[in-house]
């Protein structure tokens, strides 16, 4: 998700007589170009990361607690850096800054594909953390500069192509990758298409580095906000995920770096709320629209993306399936999702954003339930697959469209934080569901696989429950949103 070049204005216009652009712009088209290439990259590594988890474990000979620090490493990487995103746009451009970015994260998945121990692979996904944390609000902010505000459905669907193909892509070829080549490979994948979207960006991205007459009227960087923020965003994920793979948040090793990161956040508030140029502008929370969608993304996100966390463990441990099965089993849904996208973020310039994504969260709801309703240790898989291909149609009438909702009315001053306030609250929403879906995995016997698969499937439908409420309680925010389109200069 991206921004365009710090200084540019929006270039799409309306022909004569003022009826509005067919298309995005040309030069939109070509942002688009960029960030949905990085955006493929960034999705299909997170998805064929997911699926390898249970096999790498076999690799290096250690248990899933450890090797969960795979993808925790990565995430604390990119909640560190995500605040740092509209101060380097304005300070060094958004192209250099989304350049840099790519090039983290591509060196990031050749040095994964080297390591000789799960503690190097720990480190070396860092690295990578730190490129996706830019990828998203940079690359969402370069499309909010430049698309049209009353088409910005149409753009924020070309941006959301990759959750197309990303989760149908990348379990089917990670457990490729693994069954038939190896481990290596799951990250080697990256770098072919991290060079054609270094490529695509030094081409079709505009120059907009700003001069040193312009970098001297930059507000300097937010120091005291940097320490407090990252570090607060960092310690809270480490918690958490610490929490949710011991299966206790009460632990100490998980209570005390979350309560510490709690309080840096609430000094980064207090700072953000006096300071004449924060981080970030938390101000932006004023705005009706703009906290209902970020309410509605923080909820949502820890009942989808937790409760998806728990299906290839499910699939793998209590069915025995391997990664390219399990994969194959997710293509029918990804499809969905990706295919629904399209439509519903195209539809929500035309339509009431909060019939839609009120409407979303009730779909979602109850696939989810019908999912729950019927799991078992035998279920049939094409009974499975129905019941979350209604979730699947309730997200994508969600995700996407929240975001687009929340960020239409923004002023270009705005863009560049209100992007990464949304990534900071979409991180926060996918860390606390999955740390909580992991501990009630752990509290209702879903991962005790001695008992028997019967007994282990019971605890994941118990823990697929709490999933299904929480995409529920996403639609009382979403009853705050607009219930038309409203035009915003």
């Amino acid at each position: 998700m991206s921004t365009a070049s710090a200084s540019a204005a929006p270039t799409s216009s309306a022909p004569a007589g003022g009826a509005p652009a067919a298309a995005p712009a040309p030069r939109t088209g070509a942002v688009l170009a960029v960030v949905v290439t990085a955006g493929l990259m960034a999705i299909l590594d997170a998805t064929i990361v997911t699926v390898a988890l249970h096999p790498l474990s076999a690799v290096f000979h250690t248990g899933l607690a450890t090797i969960q620090w795979v993808t925790s490493a990565y995430t604390l990487a990119l909640a560190a850096v995500v605040p740092t995103a509209p101060w380097a746009m304005g300070r060094f451009g958004a192209k250099r800054t989304y350049l840099t970015a790519i090039g983290l994260f591509t060196a990031g998945s050749v040095l994964a594909a080297l390591s000789w121990s799960v503690g190097a692979m720990i480190a070396f996904r860092a690295v990578q953390g730190l490129g996706g944390g830019l990828l998203m609000p940079v690359g969402m902010a370069m499309v909010l500069r430049t698309a049209d505000r009353s088409r910005l459905g149409r753009s924020m669907a070309v941006l959301g192509l990759p959750v197309l193909i990303g989760p149908v892509a990348g379990p089917t070829l990670g457990g490729w990758l693994l069954d038939s080549l190896s481990w290596h490979w799951i990250y080697l994948v990256n770098l072919p298409i991290g060079a054609a979207a270094l490529a695509l960006g030094a081409w079709l991205l505009r120059r907009d580095a700003p001069s040193a007459a312009e970098r001297r009227t930059v507000p300097r960087l937010d120091v005291p906000g940097l320490l407090t923020l990252s570090p607060g965003l960092a310690l809270l994920i480490y918690g958490l995920a610490t929490g949710g793979s011991h299966g206790d948040l009460a632990a100490p090793a998980a209570l005390i770096p979350a309560l510490v990161g709690l309080a840096l956040v609430a000094l980064f508030v207090r700072r953000a709320l006096t300071t004449a140029h924060p981080l970030v502008q938390l101000r932006l929370f004023g705005n009706r629209t703009f906290a209902a969608g970020a309410a509605v993304l923080i909820v949502f996100a820890m009942g989808y993306f937790g409760s998806m966390l728990l299906n290839p463990v499910y699939y793998q441990t209590v069915r025995g399936l391997t990664p390219t099965q399990n994969g194959l089993l997710g293509i029918p849904f990804a499809v969905v999702v990706g295919t629904t996208m399209q439509i519903a973020t195209r539809r929500v310039d035309k339509v009431s954003p909060r019939a839609m994504i009120a409407g979303g969260s009730v779909l979602a709801v109850t696939g989810m339930l019908l999912f729950t309703a019927q799991l078992g240790a035998y279920t049939p898989y094409w009974r499975l697959v129905g019941a979350l291909l209604v979730t699947g149609v309730g997200v994508a009438m969600v995700l996407m469209p929240a975001q687009t909702t929340a960020t239409r009315g923004l002023a270009q001053e705005d863009v560049a934080s209100g992007s990464t306030l949304l990534n900071i609250v979409s991180q926060t929403g996918m860390t606390l569901g999955a740390a909580l879906m992991s501990v009630l995995l752990g509290v209702n016997g879903g991962t005790d696989l001695a008992a028997g698969p019967v007994a282990a499937a019971r605890g994941f439908a118990h823990t697929y429950w709490w999933a299904a409420g929480l995409l529920a309680l996403a639609a009382v925010p979403a009853l705050l949103l607009p219930g038309r389109k409203r035009t915003e200069r």
